[in-house]
């Protein structure tokens, strides 16, 4: 399909530099079935869900990724987006024309890299020095890899340290939130607990190339960037459980669907998984694990407005879509949620 057809315009002002707060108060747009829409709030979820369905959360957490640093009288940012090893990472270089295998980054705080050879995603590889984890290196130079189009109209601070973290964050290695958990509070999840929803949280650690730009001219000749998942087989056999009781499985992000939809087989059955995914969800593609998904809303011609346009068809998202910009919805990974089930 051509990538244009996935364009639309969106006003600067409905951009969110910063979440809610509280974060259960952010908005909830409701697309049910083939047409229609109902504007509510995160905090109404309990009630627009049934006893049994289960929400499918993702545990990953965001690692302090991005770094500054210098290379001789060069400056060089780096955001941090695979690792290889336990020193070893890919990463993408902000100046990176000033970089050349071999050299040497400082990037303060004792915390240096000998950059390597360029890889296939475009990318740099890094080794670090010393023989601290690199989590530990992160933690004491780096700071929080915000998306582009928040980093680029304010700079990152400490708040941000906690706002972009879910309340779900266990396991290390994300350097972009899985943001449609970020509207989750406790006392959301007691009141969906009251309610019979049932839980259940995997893991995929989230890239930098979620946020690359699609630069194909058709889907067909788009190269999705790869990202390590896992479900355990008790996670696995929960929410098959779920289903064949009659629940509802409603992944809570984007993250969630894909890792769900490339574990399952063509019978729908979710097997344990533990690899890497480049899964690319787009119009005509059947879905095999999932039943909904509460996401917030994204970027025009983005893999992920595919993927949500595949889920509900490409023209009801553009009419959802456009209703979120008439009614000020709060957009990207701060912004509003909504929640899409398409055979309502």
């Amino acid at each position: 399909m051509r990538v244009d057809l996935f364009d639309f315009d969106l006003p600067p002002e409905n951009i969110a530099l910063r979440p809610a707060s509280p974060r259960d108060s952010a908005r909830l747009l409701v697309a049910a079935g083939a047409s229609g829409v109902d504007d509510r709030i995160v905090r109404d979820l309990p009630s627009l869900l049934r006893a049994g369905d289960m929400l499918v959360f993702n545990d990953t957490r965001v690692i302090p990724a991005q770094l500054e640093g210098r290379r001789g009288e060069a400056r060089i940012g780096a955001t941090l987006h695979k690792r290889l090893g336990l020193r070893h990472w890919q990463a993408f270089l902000r100046n990176a024309k000033r970089v050349r295998d071999g050299d040497r980054i400082d990037f303060g705080a004792g915390v240096t890299a000998i950059a390597g050879a360029r890889d296939a995603e475009g990318g740099v590889t890094l080794d670090f020095e010393g023989e601290e984890p690199v989590e530990i290196l992160l933690e004491r130079a780096g700071t929080m890899p915000l998306p582009p189009y928040i980093a680029s109209k304010r700079p990152t601070d400490e708040q941000d340290r906690s706002d972009y973290q879910t309340m779900f964050a266990r396991e290390d290695g994300a350097v972009a939130a899985p943001t449609a958990a970020l509207h989750f509070t406790p006392e959301l999840m007691d009141a969906i607990a009251a309610a019979g929803v049932l839980t259940q949280t995997l893991t995929l650690h989230v890239g930098a190339g979620t946020f690359l730009p699609v630069k194909a001219e058709d889907t067909q000749d788009h190269r999705m960037h790869a990202e390590w998942g896992r479900i355990d087989a008790e996670a696995a056999d929960r929410m098959n459980a779920a289903r064949a009781a009659g629940g509802r499985v409603i992944a809570v992000g984007t993250t969630s669907l894909r890792l769900l939809e490339s574990a399952a087989g063509e019978d729908g059955v979710i097997r344990p998984f533990a690899d890497e995914t480049r899964i690319f969800i787009t119009p005509g593609y059947r879905f095999r694990a999932v039943d909904g998904l509460m996401t917030n809303f994204h970027l025009p011609k983005s893999t992920l407005f595919m993927l949500v346009s595949a889920l509900m068809g490409r023209e009801r998202m553009q009419g959802i879509y456009a209703h979120a910009i008439a009614q000020g919805y709060r957009f990207y990974s701060y912004g509003d949620s909504s929640l899409l089930l398409p055979h309502e």
